[in-house]
């Protein structure tokens, strides 16, 4: 009895060896994919323009993504300040041709991440658009050292201002935010 037990396994072994080998033979093999993998860079750039989709001022639509080793410490977008009506739906404040009742990016970025007890010593900050003075200023302070931003942004100050204090600042191209 023991030698039929052994037997009827190995020809059961043997049928879907052979079975499996058949279907080896008709299945076409996968293609390799051409999928282009977008660099760090461009990967944190794209995620602060869809940062910049939850803008509530119409007129400019900002993101920043704060990062360190290649993780995301905080994200923000311009607003206005919470609980007060945004600029889309009540309308702008406007004094000397800028819109005063929102929050920029950075600003928010940066108040969240303190908001939550996280260090933004050593960082990079990716903005949509280039830092206004007084943001840049807040960056600086917020010991970030690299800005990279998707479009110039009115002051050039800031260029200056970064290279004495060893700061990088460079420009990326961000995807269209919708």
């Amino acid at each position: 009895m023991a030698d039929f037990k052994i037997k009827y396994k190995k020809t059961s072994i043997h049928r879907l060896q052979k079975r499996k080998g058949d279907k080896k033979k008709n299945t076409p093999s996968p293609k390799p994919s051409h999928r282009v993998r977008v660099d760090w860079h461009q990967y944190f750039m794209n995620i602060a323009s869809e940062v910049a989709t939850r803008s509530t001022c119409d007129r400019k639509h900002v993101g920043a993504v704060i990062v360190r080793d290649k993780t995301i410490l905080s994200t923000g977008y311009n607003g206005s300040v919470r609980g007060l009506p945004h600029c889309d739906d009540a309308g702008h404040m406007m004094e000397d041709g800028h819109c005063v009742a929102t929050i920029h990016a950075e600003a928010n970025a940066i108040i969240q991440a303190a908001k939550n007890g996280v260090r933004l010593d050593g960082a990079d900050i990716y903005i949509t658009a280039s830092p206004c003075w007084n943001c840049f200023k807040m960056v600086a302070n917020a010991g970030i050292k690299t800005i990279y931003y998707g479009e110039f942004y009115r002051d050039d100050r800031i260029f200056k201002a970064a290279k004495e204090l060893k700061m990088y600042i460079s420009e990326i191209k961000a995807a269209k935010s919708r």
